[in-house]
């Protein structure tokens, strides 16, 4: 039976995304216009992914830094592409107290400036190298459209700053980075993606190059899932970043930058969730396992809470549902919240033998045997739901991949039925601009490592240079 509270996603999307943050309880707007409340349902995700990427992080021997949140413009100035391509959106403090600022400060919209200033006051010599810092930290961007996680004015994320003695070292770090994310997204968030270079139009502001992770959504938008920056000596030469090099000679730093936000929440959402709430894969699901006992019987309750140890005990996150609600209303607030495994003990299921184990993404209620090892069939059904998420995913993307080999082939697909289209282009930003007049459609990235589709560009005929692949963003 469908949840009334929440719209059918093949009826109105951008409704059924809204009825499922509010739901499900994950965000709440706030009279900041722009900015979202992070309820405990939501913020709890964000501290599961935070947990298991800073631990990737630290295992590659990066360590936690914080900057400050404030910016002089002079600093910001230093670097002209930076300045540029983020002044739209900069937030700026003009005031301290109730006197005017000399200068003014802009609230971070991110921190390659701030992390500038210090490696050029912290770096001398190459026995320093390299340096690799992340900042966990929020930061505004004044988004004219807002959504909540996908677009907010205030958001939360990580931001990787490294510096290198050399090119191919930054350049290796900066490779790595997009593959500890493609894992992550794959093999945690369930997400099948696709990396690649972003063209020099849609790079980051002031980088040689960006690789990017896109990954997409149910109704086939695509969504910039994490980036990754190699600067080279770009910020170093503004910043004045120079250190004494093996030969004794002043050189400067090779930098790259890599970052993830709360954006990704909303990937979730958009990737696996149904018409009945909140769908988590378990390995980034913060609560795994709810156990609700079906009456007050003391047989029922203490089975329920030697089950609860057993998991706990084998790392498996789980809680027990004893509240005064009926349960028909605990089943459903837990299936709209998510909770990939529902545990139900009742005295007649007991009386047979029996307990069920309520499986979120397929919705099918299984019954074992009540001796039967929870902790490894519960493990089992939890490693089906995370592989089945992926799988169910990958399948859909596949059928939402398209390739095009003329401009009227993605009018009719972004028209019809948008998703990824893979297409040749010659490189000339003219046709990246003709294509952008279809519906908005932008390219995601350029696969280097494919096979060509044709020798020709899909927009003006003529010789092409890349594979591309292209679609509508969030």
């Amino acid at each position: 039976m469908k949840n009334k509270a929440i719209t059918s996603r093949d009826v109105d999307f951008a409704k059924w995304y809204t009825d499922i943050v509010r739901a499900a309880r994950l965000a709440d707007y706030s009279t900041v216009k722009g900015c979202i409340v992070f309820e405990p349902n939501g913020y709890a995700i964000w501290e599961k992914m935070q947990s298991v990427l800073d631990k990737k992080f630290k295992e590659l021997g990066h360590k936690n830094i914080y900057m400050p949140l404030l910016i002089p413009q002079s600093l910001l100035q230093k670097e002209s592409d930076l300045i540029e391509g983020f002044a739209p959106e900069g937030a700026w403090v003009t005031e301290g107290g109730n006197k005017r600022l000399e200068e003014k400060l802009m609230v971070r919209p991110t921190s390659e400036t701030l992390f500038s200033d210090y490696y050029a006051s912290v770096v001398k010599s190459y026995k320093d190298l390299p340096l690799l810092y992340n900042q966990w930290c929020n930061v505004v961007r004044w988004e004219k459209e807002t959504r909540p996680f996908l677009r907010t004015r205030e958001f939360l994320w990580q931001e990787g700053h490294t510096v290198h003695a050399t090119a191919e070292e930054a350049e290796k770090e900066a490779l790595q980075m997009l593959n500890v994310y493609k894992d992550f997204f794959e093999n945690y968030l369930a997400i099948p993606v696709i990396v690649g270079k972003k063209t020099e139009k849609e790079k980051f502001a002031g980088a040689e190059y960006t690789y990017t992770v896109e990954s997409l959504m149910y109704n086939g938008v695509a969504l910039q899932s994490a980036t990754s920056h190699y600067f080279g000596q770009k910020f170093s030469k503004a910043y004045n970043i120079t250190f004494l090099n093996k030969e004794n000679k002043l050189e400067n730093v090779y930098q790259t930058s890599w970052g993830c936000t709360t954006r990704m929440i909303g990937g979730l959402i958009m990737v696996h969730s149904d018409d009945n709430g909140l769908v988590l894969p378990p390995k980034i699901a913060p609560r795994q396992v709810v156990i609700v006992p079906i009456g007050k019987e003391e047989e029922i309750l203490n089975l329920a809470k030697e089950i609860n140890k057993k998991l706990n005990e084998n790392n498996i996150i789980s809680f027990v549902d004893d509240s005064e609600k009926s349960p028909g209303f605990k089943f459903a607030e837990h299936e709209v919240n998510g909770i990939p495994v529902r545990v139900e003990i009742g005295m007649r299921d007991l009386q047979n033998g029996k307990l069920c184990l309520a499986r979120r993404d397929t919705r099918e209620r299984i019954f074992v045997d009540k001796d039967v090892n929870i902790v490894e069939s519960v493990q089992k059904l939890l490693d089906d739901i995370q592989q089945n998420l992926y799988n169910t995913a990958l399948e859909r993307n596949k059928k939402k991949t398209y390739e095009a080999y003329n401009i009227e082939d993605v009018e009719k697909i972004m028209n019809t039925q948008p998703g990824f289209i893979k297409a040749m282009w010659c490189g000339d930003e003219a046709c990246e601009l003709k294509m952008k007049e279809i519906r908005g459609t932008k390219s995601r990235c350029i696969l280097e490592n494919e096979k060509p589709i044709s020798d020709k560009c899909v927009v003006c005929g003529k010789k092409a240079k890349h594979l591309v692949v292209w679609g509508i963003q969030y």
